[in-house]
């Protein structure tokens, strides 16, 4: 599933939310909760309340793309490691690669350049273990700092709607001459229902981005253990030495 795919499907499903919410608009029954979530967006004023939904579709999408990528590139280093050390007890140099080049994931592709540089010796390998892993783990990050950057927009933009929506109360408040609670409660609601979407929605986001982090610690963690798994391996069998 393409980065592209995730995000219209996505978009489609904010349009349909939108939709769906100016119809419920008009009815008068007990809603659900979903149903009554519509509602406050509804509510919250259609300029601000969009931005938000903008944020969360965006970064929902950043996030889905994410969990697949890293669920994908998630493998069993136990396994190929044990399989990479069986071709080099033999000192089947080119098995083992062929090992890795069959494997899926960032950790097969590191221990791969590992592999083909070790005629260089110990030191050439290491370093290229090291270079193409800070590769990798630059490609694991990828799509983060959007990710971020949407945490941090959705409740900025809700307190700047909710700081509008106050300054309009107290225009009315002016023009009106009164400062009756029917004439100042309706704006502040208004106006406090943006700050409320944009903190759910960087609580959603928040959560997407922490599972992310983990996911890429672990992943290197993995990465960096094959990969001391991988030198010593070639040191023991003296691949070095041929």
């Amino acid at each position: 599933m393409t980065m592209r795919k995730i995000l219209a499907s996505l978009l489609v499903l904010g349009l349909s939310f939108a939709t769906g919410a100016s119809d419920l608009m008009a009815q008068e029954a007990e809603a659900s909760g979903f149903q009554v979530l519509k509602e406050k967006f509804i509510e919250g004023g259609w300029d601000f309340m969009m931005l938000v939904l903008i944020c969360l579709i965006l970064g929902l999408a950043f996030c889905i793309e994410r969990v697949i990528t890293l669920n994908v590139a998630t493998t069993n280093t136990d396994k190929l490691v044990s399989r990479i050390d069986e071709s080099l007890q033999s000192g089947d140099v080119e098995g083992a690669m062929e090992v890795c080049k069959s494997t899926s994931g960032p950790t097969a592709s590191v221990l791969y350049e590992g592999l083909r540089n070790a005629k260089g010796g110990a030191e050439q390998a290491e370093k290229a273990i090291v270079s193409y892993g800070s590769v990798q783990m630059g490609l694991l990050e990828k799509g983060l700092v959007w990710i971020s950057l949407f945490i941090a927009i959705a409740p900025m933009l809700g307190f700047m709607g909710t700081v509008i929506g106050m300054i309009g109360a107290f225009d009315r408040i002016e023009a009106v001459g009164d400062i009756s609670p029917s004439i100042v409660a309706g704006g502040i609601k208004v106006a406090l229902l943006t700050t409320v979407f944009g903190l759910v929605t960087a609580i959603i986001l928040q959560i997407f981005y922490n599972y992310i982090v983990s996911k890429v610690d672990s992943i290197v963690l993995k990465m960096e253990d094959a990969s001391i798994a991988l030198v010593d391996s070639m040191a023991r069998h003296n691949i070095f030495a041929k």
